[in-house]
């Protein structure tokens, strides 16, 4: 829409910080029931560690204004020991809420996936800190569904909305009233 002013940005970074954090957290929920044998089961302990590196890229470029999410540590630690995974999500939930800043939406430059394959001159895309933890978003939660299914079928418990997205959420929230107000009619 020409001239259209978004109202409340702010607002709507802040829910993306937010959302964030809480990411990591419910992540941390879950690990900290896990032992090794049971983390590293289907590669639970992999996806854990993909979503880590993530986030560490993400935070590292933030600062700097160029995010290259191929510069991942890949550290097999993290996807083998359920206890420094913990630790590195529990610092990860630290760094991110030490950087309130991340509220306030700016343009940041995202390095191609896989640049040097390309032998690109410049291989940073325009993008903002909006965009990107939207995307952290979306990718933790697709992650997370993994997880889910790999931990449930092992027959290990974990919470019903662990790796549903919120929007699937609300969705069959609706459809349950929908459901509950036909009966009761």
């Amino acid at each position: 829409m020409i001239g259209h002013k978004p109202a409340g940005l702010s607002q709507r970074q802040r829910l993306l910080f937010e959302t964030n954090i809480n990411w990591l957290h419910q992540a941390i929920s879950v690990i900290k029931d896990l032992d090794d044998a049971a983390y590293t089961a289907h590669r639970t302990g992999s996806h854990f560690r993909h979503i880590i590196d993530l986030y560490d890229c993400f935070l590292d470029g933030a600062v700097s204004g160029h995010i290259d999410y191929d510069a991942r540590a890949r550290d097999e630690s993290i996807a083998r020991y359920s206890r420094v995974a913990l630790d590195k999500l529990q610092s990860l939930a630290g760094r991110m809420a030490a950087h309130e800043s991340l509220c306030r939406d700016h343009v940041v430059f995202v390095r191609m996936e896989d640049a040097d394959a390309l032998d690109l001159e410049d291989p940073f895309l325009m993008s903002t800190i909006g965009r990107e933890l939207q995307a952290l978003s979306s990718h933790t939660v697709h992650h997370f569904a993994l997880i889910a299914m790999n931990l449930r079928h092992l027959g290990i418990r974990v919470p019903p909305n662990f790796g549903a997205a919120p929007s699937t959420l609300r969705h069959e929230n609706t459809r349950a009233m929908a459901m509950m107000a036909a009966e009761a009619a």
